[in-house]
């Protein structure tokens, strides 16, 4: 497919390459030899990582004092 870069360095995705993608607004761009390498970034609200985390650690019945023992293992090794 062809894109046409304009004159304010703007290019418009082809639909039929976006609706391929995961709903996304942003692009995470790198060169790649000649080419540019645009990959789909999901951009989530801050606190939202970290909540996900802490489910699953309730999910998996981990307790604070399993992670402090997990780390004071990791520091040991």
């Amino acid at each position: 497919m062809l894109a046409k870069r304009t004159v304010k360095n703007q290019i418009t995705l082809p639909k039929s390459i976006v609706d391929r993608l995961p709903k996304t607004d942003y692009f995470e761009i790198s060169l790649r030899g000649d080419g540019i390498l645009l990959k789909s970034v999901v951009v989530e609200s801050k606190g939202t990582k970290l909540d996900r985390i802490r489910m699953k650690m309730k999910d998996l019945g981990l307790t604070e004092k399993d992670v402090d023992a997990a780390i004071r293992w990791a520091r040991t090794r």
